[in-house]
This record gives C-alpha cells, sequence and structure tokens, in this order.
C-alpha cells in the first residue's frame, strides 16, 4: 500500500488550517517549507525556553526569515514546574505537555484547531516520554505518519534548498544533565556556555554531559575524534574553569 504524501495529508487532515510547532531543526524546519507550499492557512510557533540555546533560536529565525514564514516566537519558563525542573525520568513528558499547551491556547486564539509537530518515522516512540504527551493532547505528527525517516527528510530538505539539511540533531539542553540532579537556569547555562566554545574550535555533532564533582564527558563523532585528541590540552584549558576533569567518548550521530 503506497503511503499519504505530505501534501495529501495536509488536504485531507487539515485544509482549513494548521499550527506548527517549530524548533529551527531539520525535522520541523522541513514540516514547515511543505506547509507553506501547501497552501492552507498556517502559523509557526516557536517556544524560547531555557532548554534552548541560543544558536537554536537564531536558526529558527533565520530559516523562517528564507521562508518568510509566518512565525510567532512564545516565552516559557518552565522551570517554574517542579516536576520539570527536578529532572525526573520521564521529564520530556511534563516539558512537552508544558509547551504543546502553551502553543495550544495561543494557536486557538489564532484561530487553529490543529497543531503538529515534526516526530519522525525514525524516531523511537516507544522510548519517547514526549510522544506519549503529544497524543494525549492530539497533537498531529505528518513526518511520521506519511512515513518519512530522518534520511528521506533531510535529502529532500537539501533538494528543497533548506540550509537546515545537515544540520546536526541537537537534543535539549537538560538532556546533559543527569537525571534526577535539578535543573536550573545556572547548570543550562554553563553547558551552553561549555558547548559553544567547542563549537568555537571548530567542532560540530557533539555533546558535554555533566557528572557529579566537576566531572565533564565529551561525546563527539568518530571523525572527529583525531583533531579532538591533538587538541585535547586547549580543550582541557579552555573547559577548566566549569569542569576539573573532562574524559572522551564516541558519539554516534543521526
Amino acid at each position: 500500500m503506497d503511503r499519504m504524501s505530505l501534501q495529501e495529508y495536509f488536504k485531507t487532515k487539515c485544509s482549513s488550517g494548521a499550527a506548527l510547532a517549530f524548533s529551527g531543526g531539520v525535522d520541523s524546519a522541513f514540516l514547515l517549507s511543505e506547509l507553506i507550499k501547501s497552501g492552507i492557512p498556517y502559523c509557526a510557533y516557536y517556544v524560547k525556553t531555557d532548554f534552548q540555546p541560543q544558536f537554536e533560536y537564531e536558526d529558527a529565525l533565520r530559516l523562517a526569515k528564507e521562508l518568510n514564514a509566518n512565525i510567532k516566537v512564545l516565552e516559557l519558563d518552565v522551570l517554574k514546574n517542579p516536576k520539570i525542573a527536578e529532572n525526573p525520568s520521564n521529564r520530556c513528558y511534563f516539558c512537552k505537555i508544558s509547551i504543546m499547551t502553551e502553543i495550544k491556547a495561543v494557536c486557538k486564539e489564532d484561530g487553529f484547531t490543529i497543531l503538529m509537530d515534526g516526530t519522525n518515522a525514525s524516531d523511537d516512540i516507544s522510548d519517547r516520554p514526549g510522544f506519549k504527551a503529544l497524543q494525549e493532547l492530539e497533537v498531529l505528527s505528518p513526518l511520521h505518519d506519511c512515513g518519512l525517516t530522518k534520511s528521506e527528510i533531510r535529502k529532500l530538505s537539501k533538494e528543497a534548498g533548506l540550509f537546515t539539511w545537515n544540520k546536526p540533531a541537537y537534543s535539549c539542553l537538560a538532556t546533559r544533565i543527569n537525571t534526577g540532579c535539578r535543573l536550573t537556569k545556572e547548570n543550562l547555562r554553563q553547558v551552553e556556555d561549555t558547548e559553544k566554545i567547542l563549537f568555537n574550535f571548530g567542532f560540530n555533532d557533539f555533546r558535554i554531559r555533566q557528572r557529579d564533582r566537576g566531572l565533564g564527558i565529551i561525546q563527539i563523532t568518530e571523525n572527529q575524534m583525531d583533531e579532538m585528541k591533538r587538541r585535547w590540552n586547549e580543550v582541557e584549558k579552555a573547559l577548566s574553569p566549569w569542569y576539573s576533569k573532562l574524559s572522551l567518548e564516541t558519539r554516534v550521530s543521526k
């Protein structure tokens, strides 16, 4: 059985209009581009929280500008919610509920009753607490429903001329901090500041994981490992104000 195309999906599910939870990443960028092509009424909503680094916000605005897209930026203090700030194993569930509820309230005022997000067919929804939240709030996931995988989305994004086509996957800053360790503006900014230093060194597609007693773990892709080892002394010195000890692990790119 042939899978439904995105344009068929839009025509069938939301011909009267739709709101998009927009992060500026590969998936939501491609979905926004396709929404614009469909001609249906839409608006993209970017929710700015302490969990997103500044460059993600800037990428979202850049993409929206290049597409001449309708976009609204909402600000939300997710750390006010103790179920999020306490950083339990299902933090993503509470965070997604909070963010999507905020978008739904605003987009309803704007005349949209349908909200969609960029979950794709490569995402393991069985292991994603956030997807449970999407189902409860009746958020549509067109990329997932149409069977579009991450590799297909990157290919189609490149063909569409989207600069996001080869953008590395970037999970939120909270994922760098051990489950059960309270999330604060300070430790989230520490993660952002130290990852920005590594970006300035020329590295990409990496993570810094915060651990107890000043330990930081740098996870970086195999193709950058030799360069990281060559510059290890420089990296240790640059990150020494935040980490008393650093270790190195290989990261699998997505």
